[in-house]
């Protein structure tokens, strides 16, 4: 069968009617009842073939596929049941990373002209099939027509809390996917050339595409006037006041041009999205510069994307363990003028992260690059050492592809860089005279000599979008090796008692009036079953609050962890490790020689310490901590935490894997 690929005159908005989704290469339209058309009117006698209309978008073996699959689905009482996966948990339970497979969110808001559409990622590569029948948005449409109120969501919920405790985990086993929607296909792969879009063209696409539409050329003044934190959050589409807030970013707004003219770019993450962020490329018009991506989940085109596009690099981190995962989230920007930029953030580069998601992020300033006639040896290094560490943390990998990356960091003048590089890599790591300089560890030494004395009625706050397996009692990691790390202060060593640790986690009723509703927990992959062997945790669980930045309703993927009073702020950590053991590490208590600490996984944060950046002993969180006109450093919640109810539960992914159980709907 010849292949026809004709550029749709029209696409279709995403929320409007018909599905669209932007492909690097060309736009896309077409609708569910369209291929139910072309089944309906039969195959053509002679071929035995469907007959499909040139006008379509897309190469025909795809329709072919689509009409195949749909075939199937019109044969069944519910035309559409759409599969919901539930987002992997990288923390120390005795799944294996092999089996969960994470995938986006699912999100409940869907107009009703979206039932019954197709709406597919298409991904760069040809050869590989798409990854889904309907988009998560229009997945829900099933939902709303089961006609479900918020009370009856919240009785269903309240039963399940009631019985969780005596539920055999095997009543919630997933059942088997119907289909394979990801296999690969046996056609060899075809270099595709960078097309040539216009501006119309592209502002017309990311009107229909983007949820959030930044002006162009404010980047920079933006960036300048959030120092001397440089910290973000990110825009969260169904809460607008966020979308004007000067301390919200979108993803398009990291490629501004006002930040400078991009040479190339890396980006360590652990969900790619290849069709998403190559859109995004797309849209700042730089998709045909060098990318070179390290990423740690085999998401649907991201291992083919190398040899569709050969100015595209795609290395998969590999874990040495079972149990951990490629979890940093962290992109360098390298200019033309030889400059660079670090940017370190919790979200995925997954569409669904940047949606109706709480995620957090520390941008850079513009980095020169060092003088020839400079030794990087005595010249270019910030007073936190983040080159130092940023440099120990990439060596790490051990890889040939990052070696010309590691070259120019080192070459990079990072004098201006005021936070400390905080860092996560596989393996044991041993004290060697200077402390471990990965994990909890690394935490404990930074604050033992940076962090002001602290009260010790000061508890530890600790916030996180997923919560590991932390043993049978608080003392044997939350209160043990947590807790004694993240309260080290410089004051002079003597007998102190280990304060208290208020974890901010959602609550299940945190997640059903959320913006996604019940779907807005698919970015919140704690298991139930560790939760049942640590039910101690409800005591140190504090609900999910942030009211005074517009973000209540939007479910918090960021992760971050700090000690305040009433005075300000002390410290603040924003890093991609949730607390859990493979995040953070976990100490041999077995050596007895040298000091050992485990760890499973890849993470990358920064710590905020009011000495290096202020010179002072605390950041103000608001006006009346302000004695000048220091920058007041806004907090992702509300202070103060409010503890979980007697009737609250932990929001955990059995209660969303069981609601689409219980209404027929493929896990």
């Amino acid at each position: 069968m010849d292949k026809r690929k004709m550029q749709s005159p029209r696409p279709a908005c995403r929320y409007g009617k018909g599905c669209f989704r932007l492909n690097p290469y060309h736009f896309v339209e077409y609708s569910h009842p369209h291929l139910e058309k072309i089944i309906e009117a039969g195959k053509n006698p002679q071929t035995d073939e469907y007959d499909i209309p040139e006008e379509f978008s897309l190469s025909q073996d795809k329709i072919v596929e689509q009409l195949k699959i749909l075939e199937v689905k019109m044969k069944e009482q519910d035309v559409q049941k759409p599969s919901a996966k539930i987002r992997k948990c990288d923390d120390d339970s005795h799944e294996t990373k092999k089996d969960i497979k994470p995938a986006p969110p699912m999100s409940p808001k869907v107009n009703s002209t979206q039932r019954n559409k197709i709406d597919i990622k298409d991904e760069p590569s040809t050869s590989q099939s798409p990854k889904a029948i309907s988009s998560p948005r229009a997945s829900l449409s099933n939902l709303q027509k089961k006609q479900d109120t918020k009370d009856t969501l919240q009785s269903f919920f309240k039963e399940r809390a009631e019985n969780f405790k005596t539920k055999d985990p095997k009543d919630m086993r997933a059942p088997s996917p119907t289909i394979d929607l990801t296999a690969q296909s046996s056609q060899k792969p075809q270099e595709v050339k960078t097309p040539n879009y216009n501006d119309a063209q592209l502002d017309a696409a990311m009107k229909k595409y983007l949820h959030v539409i930044m002006p162009k050329g404010q980047m920079a003044e933006k960036l300048k006037n959030a120092a001397p934190y440089n910290i973000f959050l990110t825009t969260v589409t169904d809460s607008k006041p966020t979308h004007t807030d000067p301390l919200s970013v979108t993803f398009l707004e990291l490629l501004d041009p006002s930040l400078g003219e991009l040479e190339s770019s890396v980006q360590f993450n652990f969900m790619v999205e290849i069709g998403w962020l190559l859109a995004q490329y797309t849209f700042a018009k730089c998709r045909h510069l060098p990318l070179t991506i390290f990423y740690g989940s085999d998401e649907p085109g991201i291992t083919e994307i190398s040899k569709k596009m050969p100015n595209i690099t795609a290395i998969k981190v590999n874990i040495p363990t079972p149990i951990g995962c490629h979890h940093t989230k962290m992109m360098f920007l390298f200019y033309k003028d030889q400059s660079m930029r670090i940017v370190i953030s919790t979200a995925n580069l997954y569409e669904e992260d940047w949606h109706n998601r709480v995620q957090g992020m520390w941008i850079s300033d513009r980095l020169p690059s060092l003088p020839e006639e400079l030794s990087h040896v005595n010249n270019g290094e910030s007073v936190t050492h983040f080159r130092e560490d940023l440099m120990r943390y990439l060596m790490a990998y051990n890889l040939p592809k990052l070696q010309p990356i590691i070259a120019r960091v080192r070459r990079t003048d990072f004098s201006a860089v005021n936070v400390f590089f905080v860092g996560s890599t596989p393996g044991t790591h041993q004290e060697s005279g200077q402390g471990i300089r990965f994990g909890h560890l690394r935490v404990q030494h930074l604050l033992s000599k940076h962090s002001a004395p602290i009260d010790q009625n000061c508890p530890v706050i600790v916030q996180a979008s997923s919560i590991g397996s932390l043993g049978p009692t608080p003392s044997t990691y939350l209160l043990g090796e947590i807790a004694n790390s993240f309260s080290k202060d410089s004051a002079p060593i003597g007998i102190r008692k280990i304060p208290s640790v208020k974890l901010i986690y959602p609550s299940l009723n945190n997640v059903l009036n959320s913006h996604d509703e019940i779907m807005g927990g698919g970015c919140l992959p704690y298991d139930g079953k560790i939760n049942e062997r640590q039910l101690w945790l409800k005591d140190y669980l504090y609900q999910w609050k942030c009211s005074s930045r517009d973000r209540n309703k939007a479910m918090p993927h960021i992760k971050c962890y700090c000690r305040y009073s009433d005075r300000g702020l002390y410290w603040f950590l924003l890093t991609s490790a949730n607390i859990s053991r493979s995040a953070w590490g976990s100490i041999n208590k077995s050596s007895k020689l040298n000091t050992a600490l485990r760890i499973n996984s890849y993470e990358a944060g920064v710590l905020f310490c009011p000495r290096i950046i202020l010179n002072k002993d605390r950041f103000p969180m608001n006006e009346s901590q302000q004695k000048d006109d220091t920058p007041i450093f806004k907090l992702p919640y509300d202070l103060p935490p409010v503890k979980y109810g007697s009737d609250d539960v932990p929001y955990c992914t059995d209660y969303l894997k069981s609601y689409l159980i219980k209404r027929g709907m493929p896990v």
